[in-house]
């Protein structure tokens, strides 16, 4: 079904049709963030994997998913002949795991797989979409044969779980017009999910469409977080003007998502806006932030979220001074402040050129 669906594409693109111009498919991408020296790496096959990196890419503390082949043999595989070498589709997945666990990650695995299909999964069969998780330490393919072992007992599926639980071998990322590909071509992209039976088979399995990975990150974004900050981050809350963290902050830095880690503003965008919250006439990335309408009793505001973290930050107006005329006002609990001193140590050197005059 996916070849078939290629094949389509390849063909149209031959021929000169602006395809994603007459059916509007989104093709920006968010920036993706910086790694951390602490981060982890954690590689699943769940068949095909235009499917499995979108509830990754969902889930707070996740820094980065690339999809790619993975634990075959030959050098550069390709969309091709991967298959004939011996790969798997999969996604690596590069986490924090300070702020997401890899049992978490598990989790939001085993609930959009087919646990008992060794042939494959959904419509696309073969030993290339056969679902699997690649270890790459003794401490993951122990925690990989407990989840395994606990959703057997469970009593969840009626037949044996058959997921594959090897060592992680090797990986090589896909084709760049894979990436991200639910972003890139979502009309695409949908009907194919739509009709491999995926979503159907998760919705029985599991009774709703899969949201795992927001339930398992609310109990611990309760643990990690102030109660101020859980309410703004999570509830959109706000908090008390004069009364926080940042508002007159003045040091030279760079202000992150709390949650994420994302950059979201410099203090070179910062100015004092009388308001009593940290505010900002641009933001430092613009791919890091969300808008979205915010319908409220005095009328439609234009809310700010980071893209990554889905964390409320504040909201935007249009009262700002030049050379933007928009003030970006913030919550000082939905930010983390990073002095220009610890850019590089932090992992945000490329910023550091930012504050050398």
């Amino acid at each position: 079904m996916k070849r078939w669906l290629i094949l389509i594409v390849c063909v149209v693109s031959a021929v000169g049709l602006t395809l994603n111009l007459l059916v509007g498919e989104v093709v920006e991408v968010a920036q993706r963030p910086n790694i951390p020296d602490h981060a982890q790496v954690a590689t699943f096959a769940g068949g095909c994997f235009w499917c499995m990196e979108p509830p990754f890419q969902k889930a707070s503390g996740v820094l980065t998913t690339v999809v790619g082949y993975a634990n075959g043999t030959g050098e550069n595989p390709t969309y091709q002949d991967y298959a004939q070498k011996g790969y798997v589709e999969a996604v690596q997945v590069t986490f924090d795991p300070t702020i997401i666990s890899y049992k978490q990650l598990l989790d939001i695995f085993w609930h959009n797989i087919n646990p008992t299909d060794a042939g494959g999964q959904f419509v696309d069969r073969g030993a290339q979409y056969r679902a699997a998780i690649f270890c790459h330490n003794d401490e993951q393919r122990t925690l990989a044969q407990e989840s395994k072992d606990a959703l057997a007992a469970s009593g969840k599926f009626t037949q044996p779980i058959v997921t594959e639980i090897a060592a992680a071998i090797n990986f090589f990322p896909a084709e760049e017009y894979h990436q991200d590909y639910h972003t890139k071509n979502p009309i695409r992209y949908n009907h194919y999910r739509y009709n491999a039976g995926r979503d159907a088979f998760l919705t029985a399995a599991w009774g709703k469409k899969p949201d795992t990975e927001k339930k398992l990150l609310d109990e611990e974004l309760r643990k990690k977080l102030t109660p101020l900050q859980y309410t703004v981050t999570q509830r959109n809350g706000t908090e008390p003007a004069f009364d926080n963290a940042y508002w007159n902050n003045e040091k030279p830095g760079i202000y992150v998502d709390l949650i994420s880690g994302e950059p979201l503003f410099s203090s070179r965008d910062k100015f004092d806006s009388g308001t009593g919250w940290p505010s900002f006439t641009k933001p430092l990335e613009p791919n890091n932030i969300v808008e979205k309408e915010d319908k409220g009793w005095f009328g439609s505001r234009t809310e700010i979220r980071s893209r990554k973290g889905n964390a409320h930050l504040g909201h935007v107006f249009k009262d700002g001074p030049p050379p933007t005329g928009l003030r970006y006002c913030m919550n000082s609990a939905a930010l983390r402040f990073v002095p220009a001193q610890d850019l590089e140590k932090e992992g945000f050197g490329q910023y550091t050129k930012l504050f050398l005059n």
